[in-house]
Parts: C-alpha cells; structure tokens; sequence
C-alpha cells in the first residue's frame, strides 16, 4: 500500500482528537450530571491539557478536600491518555441562560412526569425571563402516542444559520429515557448580549458638540452679513505703459486682368503701332506674330 502523505497524517490527527475530546464531554457529563453540567472547554498548554468545567455547583464536583475531583483527574488521564490534565471548575452564574444545563432539567421534568407542553412553555418562560433574547425548545419522541413526532416551543428572536447563530445561539441536548422510548430535548438560546447585524443603534449628540454646531452656525451667518468689498481694478505701473495696438491694413482686393485674344486682328494692330513709334525715331522691340497688348 502507499505510504500516507503528510496531509493525509494531520487529517487522520486532526479526526481522532476531536472524537477523544467528543468522548470526553460525554464521560464528564455522565459524571457530573448531579452538580448540573454546563459545559466544556480543553485547552493545550505547554504544561498539559487545561480542562475547563462549566458546573451549577461545583461543590459536588469538587468533593470533600478535592477527592472528587482528584479520582476524576486520575481517570481521564488512564482512559483518555491527556498529558497532565488539570481539571478547572467554575461556577455557572445565570444557569437559565445556559442551554445544557436547561436542556438537563427539561428532560428530568420529564422523567418525572411532566406533560411534555407543559414543560416545554415552563422552559421557555424561565428562559426569557432570565433575560435571553430569544430560544428555542424541540422535543422529539414518542410524545402521545408509537409515532414519532416533534413539538416546538420558541420566543423573541431566533437565528436558525450565518454567523450570529454560530457566534450567539448557546445549544444544549439531553435525552429523557420514558417508558415509550427515548426523548430527544434541545434547547437553544440566543445569548442578552448579542449583537445583530441589523440592529442599529443612534447616539444621541453630547453638549459640547451642540456648542459647537451652534457656534459655527452663528459664525456662518456673521459671514453672510458682512458687506463684501468691491473689486478695484489693478494700477498699471508707470514704468510699464500699455503699448498702442498696430494700425490694422487693409489689402486691396485683387482685380483679375482682362485676357488679350491673339489672332490676326492683334497682329495688324501691333504692325501699325510699331511703325507710327519708328516714324517718331523710337526703337521699340515688338513682335509681329503676338504678344500681350499695352
């Protein structure tokens, strides 16, 4: 077979530490279902693995002298193979604007024999309440009878995809285990401090911007008021006085001359003009078969 490539390795990596970080919110939950489990966060550190556990109260977490939580540090390092775990709990301050721990109680209330509706508008009133803005409840089973089917219970404003579910909608699921079969129940919660992308908000002017326009304006119309200054032409030096414009020439219009016809009759004419001119003891030089008529 081909030797894996590099990417293949890291993709391979990258899939089995999710599924060992996957098995372990499962195991802890298990754990610490009786403290109300409220989530999980890992973290890899330089020193280990930092496991950060979300409780309604910790107290049972942590156990007598810490010996709850030290057996429970030993055995996810023998079963998860983390480097040098260091489980952190913390105390969850509104438990009603969390969705598992909601998610918990909801599927108890059934166990213990709640009609599902009432529970599920129970959840949803707690959760407004608190302050959330908005969630959603679906619980899903065998709610009234051997077909499956899903009720939904929501208030205020959900997001059901994009970026402000992923970033604000807190989700939790449980698992309520019937004499019909399995319920399913999921909670989600978008979180009082979000911030939609629609939603804008308008401050209102402080006192001493409005000072400021105010002092503006009354300077825009003293501006206006003012008589404005006539142009006064610019003096011409002395040294440099205006030159005289150039007399303006006006050309003659061209009188084209009239075309002399030569034939017989101009060559008699300049016959009897050359001998009157040798009669007169001129010397004229004119041609007898032509020429241009004076």
């Amino acid at each position: 077979m081909p030797a894996e490539s590099k990417v293949e390795r890291k993709d391979k990596r990258i899939i089995v530490e999710n599924v060992r970080r996957v098995l372990l919110k499962e195991y802890l939950m298990n754990e610490t279902r009786r403290a109300g489990f409220g989530g999980l966060d890992i973290q890899r550190t330089p020193m280990g693995t930092r496991v950060t556990l979300l409780a309604e109260r910790p107290g049972l977490v942590i156990g007598r002298k810490g010996g709850a939580i030290k057996s429970l540090t030993e055995a996810v390092e023998r079963q998860f193979k983390f480097d040098n775990p260091q489980i952190e709990v913390q105390e969850v301050g509104s438990p009603a604007l969390n969705a598992q721990i909601m998610a918990e109680k909801l599927a108890n209330a059934l166990e213990r024999g709640w009609h599902f509706r009432r529970a599920g508008h129970s959840t949803v009133r707690r959760i407004m309440e608190a302050g959330a803005k908005g969630c959603l409840v679906v619980i899903a089973g065998k709610l009234t009878g051997q077909r499956h089917r899903r009720e939904k219970f929501k208030a205020g404003h959900i997001k059901y995809c994009g970026e402000p579910r992923n970033l604000w909608m807190d989700r939790g699921f449980a698992a309520a285990k019937l004499k019909p079969g399995v319920i399913g129940v999921t909670v989600e919660i978008m979180d009082p401090r979000a911030k939609l992308p629609d939603e804008v908000e308008i401050k209102q002017p402080s006192a001493e911007y409005l000072a400021a326009a105010a002092a503006m304006a009354e300077a825009a119309l003293l501006v206006r008021a003012e008589p404005k200054p006539e142009a006064v032409p610019a003096a011409v030096p002395a040294e440099d006085e205006p030159e005289e414009p150039e007399p303006l020439i006006l050309e003659e219009p061209k009188v084209a001359e009239p075309k002399v016809k030569r034939g017989k009759v101009a060559s008699k004419r300049l016959k009897k003009v050359a001998k009157e001119v040798k009669a007169l003891g001129v010397d004229a030089d004119v041609e007898p078969n032509g020429g241009d008529d004076a």
